[in-house]
């Protein structure tokens, strides 16, 4: 199959590749010109394990190619990918979606022959329907079926999750849409990958409702976590005990510092926006995210306490700065607000993370980067 990827960022880059590896023949397409030269250099533009010798394979093979030009790739594909982001909107937290509307339009215009357009991006319900109109409003005659695909991807482990998937939902009622997309994802049917066909705004509900289920299973564990240490438990232990229920699961069950990240923050905000919009009231995803804003900070304040009580002039080591292990993202990355609070308290700071350290330099200036965990550690 012929497959136009829009967007070189996480999803795409990652999709794109493993699409490639799969035997399609691949163009991911981007307008940022430094991007694309880059990753034409062998320059993977974000860190995820695995993923640079995934691209290096597939472009040496000719099955995976990058371009600024959008216009011929989507002419020749058999299925083209939105994944341009989709990050909240300033002033209310609706998801931004400029930049889908944008590829949308521009798609429309180069459209040739039967085409499959794939939201891939997270986006809220109904913007298939958009979507779908934008393209007809600006070409006609397109022969066209919108879908929608969300991705399920781990960061830090998107290629395994990719290739081996707990499940893959498409959306749409489309007959020729199902078949496009069934022969896309059929080599994963040898790893006996269940393919969910559903309605195309199901399958945008299913994102979102996955992604605030998950982060309700971390805020519940850390406000458990609160618990256990005023009434004398372990909290590790309570989790194990209840993970070992078929029911609940072990997963998202750690005790930590909240979440963050590029999709749990994002979509559990844009979730809240979209219940009210339709007069609901979704109380219990409301509270997730504001226990989680007030763990980020409260992290602060358990260091001081168990410090005396107060931190100024006292030397912290804080090891790990990105969001979570294998990855450089920085995006509401728990360690941001902890670490300004310390600084707040009077605190030195050091840190190291083992690949997130130029991306925390923007985030975080006025802290001492050390090379590595000894020499962050020391004279902490």
């Amino acid at each position: 199959m012929r497959i136009a990827m829009i967007g070189t960022g996480y999803v795409g880059l990652v999709s794109g590749a493993c699409f490639a590896d799969f035997g399609h023949d691949v163009i991911c397409v981007d307008k940022d010109e430094k991007k694309i030269a880059a990753l034409h250099r062998g320059e993977i533009p974000i860190y995820e394990p695995g993923l640079d010798e995934l691209v290096a394979t597939n472009v040496k093979a000719k099955r995976l190619d990058f371009t600024t030009d959008l216009s011929k790739p989507v002419a020749d594909a058999d299925a083209v990918f939105i994944a341009v982001g989709t990050p909240s909107r300033r002033g209310d937290g609706h998801a931004d979606l400029s930049y889908v509307y944008a590829a949308a339009k521009e798609i429309a215009q180069s459209l040739s022959g039967f085409t499959v357009v794939v939201t891939k991006s997270t986006v809220p319900v109904g913007t298939g329907d958009e979507v779908e109109r934008i393209i007809r409003e600006t070409n006609p005659k397109a022969d066209v079926v919108v879908a929608s695909n969300p991705e399920f991807l781990r960061e830090g482990a998107a290629i395994r999750d990719f290739k081996y998937p707990d499940r893959i939902v498409v959306g749409t009622s489309d007959e020729r849409g199902r078949k496009v997309m069934g022969d896309i994802y059929r080599p994963l049917s040898l790893n006996q990958a269940p393919l969910m066909f559903t309605a195309r705004r199901t399958a945008e509900m299913i994102k979102y409702a996955a992604n605030a289920f998950l982060a309700t299973k971390i805020t519940f564990i850390n406000e458990i976590a609160d618990l256990s240490e005023k009434v004398g438990a372990n909290v590790q232990e309570v989790a194990r005990g209840i993970g070992l229920d078929n029911r609940i699961g072990t997963k998202f069950l750690h005790a930590g510092p909240g979440f963050g990240g590029s999709c749990f923050p994002k979509d559990t905000k844009a979730l809240i926006k979209i219940a009210q919009d339709y007069d609901v009231s979704l109380r219990i995803v409301e509270s997730v995210l504001a226990v989680n804003e007030n763990r980020k900070r409260a992290m602060a304040r358990k260091v001081s306490q168990a410090l005396g009580g107060s931190l100024r002039g006292k030397t912290i080591a804080v090891l790990g700065l990105t969001f979570k292990p294998d990855t450089d993202d920085m995006r509401d990355a728990p360690s941001i607000p902890l670490v300004t609070g310390l600084i707040d308290m009077g605190a030195n700071v050091k840190a190291f993370d083992p690949v997130g350290m130029e991306q925390a330099r923007g985030e975080l200036p006025s802290i001492t980067y050390c090379e590595d965990a000894y020499s962050c550690a020391q004279g902490a």
